[in-house]
């Protein structure tokens, strides 16, 4: 968890240096209090993952530039392992695992996401033109779509526009896996470093 602290808070001063922006005016921009991006940026904080997406929405990044760096590639090969970069990087009760961070190239992220039993996440808009494909590989859960929880099991997919509110639950007492590929349009998302 240090460690993620770590490379949250160098990326976001890194990004606010980039831009000149003051912590007031990086406040303004992501909907986030001022003393919060202290704390973040001190490595005091660990922020929800909800936080994580203002911020990011804020900067005009992608979720997964926050955590680590984009994945190594080999002759045209990346090779990535769930089990080992499965992580708690934020203070609610989501596991996740960035199988491919965002790349300017592909224009997309990948995640592997855990959904604990009784755990809820309302989330706000992403940036215009986000869309967001999740696809159940384990256990069941419910996804805020349109004003609505549709329930999916496992071997569901959905496609949906992520650029108006949505959420994830997992209502059962079994923990919820799914693949969230979450597609930025051009100009939408920018590598932090």
């Amino acid at each position: 968890m240090q460690e993620i602290n770590q490379y949250l808070a160098a990326t976001l001063r890194q990004l606010r240096t980039d831009r000149g922006w003051s912590l007031d005016r990086a406040a303004t921009e992501c909907g986030v209090s001022k003393a919060m991006l202290g704390q973040i940026e001190r490595g005091e904080s660990s922020p929800t993952v909800a936080t994580l997406w203002k911020i990011a929405s804020g900067f005009g990044a992608s979720l997964s530039s926050f955590l680590e760096p984009p994945a190594a590639e080999q002759s045209g090969v990346t090779l990535r392992s769930a089990d080992a970069l499965r992580q708690r990087p934020a203070a609610d009760e989501m596991l996740m695992a960035p199988l491919f961070p965002y790349e300017q190239r592909y224009g997309f992220e990948l995640f592997e996401f855990t959904l604990l039993p009784g755990y809820e996440r309302l989330s706000e808009p992403h940036s215009v033109g986000v869309v967001e494909h999740v696809v159940v590989v384990r256990g069941e859960m419910e996804l805020l779509v349109q004003g609505v929880w549709q329930p999916l099991k496992e071997g569901d997919a959905v496609r949906f526009a992520a650029d108006q509110p949505h959420g994830y639950r997992n209502a059962g007492t079994q923990p919820a896996v799914f693949h969230d590929l979450i597609y930025y349009p051009p100009g939408s998302a920018r590598q932090s470093r």
